[in-house]
């Protein structure tokens, strides 16, 4: 009785906690500041909340969208890959190449050309992956170099101009729609799915973490690092590749500039959903919130008619901001920066 006495006065006398109010915004900050642009807009232009403008909007999302899961699973071993808009551009016109070869308009031409751009752009990933992990050239470095390399091959085999003619058939993945809901989305939905599922759920997923949160103790624990570094740049290239089918399924054609900086999208998106650039903290489910907040800013600026100039500007600002909450955010947590 005693012993129930003197617990509950200390339980009394002990000091409450105080509500971590850094931790709710951490948690859920994105969703919020998602919530009031998507009100802000509203009140602004009423056309946004148009069913054609969400549509719209989640129709550009998805297209670096995808990419973001991709680029998740490359952040979370605390890396990086610049190189995924010039290889969206080099994937999707290798495969505009080889469909206007054989023809053009020919039966199954969107299989050509979503497996030649998938193909490709997977094949961009390992040689970057094995480029990291072989020749021990740090990833900004040699997705860097990529940048320029499958931007400049892109040039060279589309002749600097578009290549297009693709029957309805190919079309159809870009701008068509399954029960109204347009056919990039219901690819992102499948493609945010699986990359949650296995980032949360698999022994692979544990590994991505493993190898992101201390590469060496990974190794020692028996994770082959070289290995899980490969094959996360290789998503990467597949993803991008897909990305690239979509694009120019969805504009009918294949374009030399197609993915301009959409490296810087797709690191952004990314970021704002809670990845940390250090490594083994994120995951896909924020990275989806972060391209949904994306495309309703951009999409809300050119309604509002903001110059893409600023776009550009704003895009920046908020990657550095980003970053410095995500740099503030492991110094409380007691990490090293």
């Amino acid at each position: 009785m005693k012993s129930d006495m003197s617990t509950t006065a200390g339980s009394a006398l002990a000091p409450k906690k105080s509500p971590d109010l850094f931790g709710f915004v951490e948690r859920y900050g994105v969703l919020l500041v998602l919530a009031v642009l998507v009100l802000f807009f509203a009140i602004a232009q009423p056309r946004f909340l148009s069913l054609r403008n969400i549509s719209n909007i989640l129709t550009e999302v998805s297209i670096y969208g995808i990419m973001a899961v991709g680029m998740t699973y490359v952040i979370l071993t605390a890396g990086v890959d610049l190189a995924v808009g010039s290889l969206l551009a080099f994937s999707a016109i290798c495969g505009a190449f080889l469909v206007r070869a054989l023809g053009g308009d020919f039966a199954l031409s969107w299989l050509v050309g979503l497996g030649v751009a998938c193909g490709v752009g997977t094949l961009a990933g390992l040689l970057h992956g094995l480029a990291i992990t072989r020749l021990h050239v740090p990833p900004f470095i040699v997705t860097l170099g990529g940048l320029t390399v499958w931007r400049g091959m892109t040039l060279i085999l589309g002749d600097g101009g578009p290549i297009g003619g693709f029957d309805a058939g190919y079309r159809w993945w870009g701008r068509g729609a399954v029960l109204g809901i347009p056919v990039p989305v219901l690819l992102l939905i499948a493609v945010s799915f699986a990359g949650f599922v296995v980032a949360r759920y698999t022994r692979y997923g544990r590994q991505v973490y493993a190898v992101g949160g201390n590469a060496e103790a990974a190794r020692l624990s028996g994770i082959d690092v070289k290995k899980i570094l490969v094959s996360v740049y290789a998503i990467m290239g597949l993803l991008s590749g897909l990305s690239g089918f979509l694009l120019s399924a969805r504009l009918g054609s294949a374009e030399a500039v197609a993915g301009v900086s959409y490296e810087l999208r797709v690191i952004a998106a990314v970021v704002i959903g809670g990845t940390s650039l250090f490594g083994g903290i994120g995951g896909v489910g924020g990275t989806v919130v972060g391209s949904l907040l994306l495309g309703v800013l951009l999409n809300g600026l050119v309604m509002l008619d903001v110059s893409a100039y600023y776009q550009q500007v704003v895009i920046g600002i908020i990657i550095v901001f980003a970053v410095a909450f995500d740099t503030y955010a492991k110094s409380r947590r007691g990490g090293r920066v």
